[in-house]
């Protein structure tokens, strides 16, 4: 997710809005439980005693849980492409986005492994990439799965609301302007009065394990494709 986020960055999760009633929506930056198998491999971090404690109330994640972090691209319905190097489309609509793209990176990936692709997402699923997009292990890379490289909704921890620290990255996580373009169409969602109240809560709520809960490294965010 470079350069949105950068390692060792911990983030505060919105983990209330799903409660009620909410999905994710596109642009959204989403923690997400491993769907199948995106982490193969990958060490599982050292648990420390506030972690733990906070697991055992169910106020954090225990550390044997793998999780992601990705941006939403595509809901249920939507028809996402990427051919050449982009610009990626969604429904048709072009994104403009050069405002967190990683540097460097074109939006689309011109490989043979999943790079150019078009695809439908099914209700009950969304379609994530990382910013990094030539060196990001997200729904492109993942097509071999159970799930053909969607997510579930079922496995979405929540949104990424607020880089919490370190104090100096300090910052909203702000859905792009480019996906409030009104020909991508109607998401699927509940109301705005669902999905905004419950995050202030969150935000008092989560402010303890936020400081705590464990970064997602590069190797677990942007890991080398699979």
């Amino acid at each position: 997710m470079q350069n949105t986020l950068q390692q060792g960055d911990r983030v505060l999760v919105d983990k209330l809005t799903p409660w009620f009633g909410s999905e994710p929506e596109r642009g959204e930056v989403v923690v997400f439980h491993d769907p199948d198998n995106w982490l193969a491999g990958e060490p599982t971090p050292e648990s420390n005693v506030l972690q733990t404690f906070l697991s055992w109330i169910g106020l954090m994640p225990s550390a044997e849980e793998k999780d992601l972090i990705k941006r939403v691209v595509g809901v249920g319905g939507d028809v996402v492409e990427c051919k050449g190097t982009g610009p990626l489309t969604v429904n048709g609509v072009a994104l403009n986005e050069a405002d967190y793209v990683y540097p460097g990176n074109t939006p689309c990936s011109q490989d043979d492994q999943g790079g150019q692709f078009k695809v439908e997402v099914p209700d009950g699923k969304i379609w994530v990439m990382g910013d990094h997009r030539q060196n990001s292990r997200d729904s492109r890379y993942n097509r071999a799965d159970k799930n053909d490289g969607m997510v579930p909704v079922s496995e979405v921890v929540g949104r990424a609301v607020v880089i919490a620290w370190p104090v100096g990255r300090w910052d909203m996580l702000e859905v792009p302007d480019t996906f409030d373009q009104s020909a991508l169409g109607t998401q699927a969602s509940a109301s705005a009065a669902l999905t905004v109240a419950p995050q202030g809560v969150a935000l008092v709520g989560a402010v303890p394990p936020v400081l705590w809960r464990r970064g997602w490294d590069r190797r677990r965010e942007d890991g080398p494709r699979a």
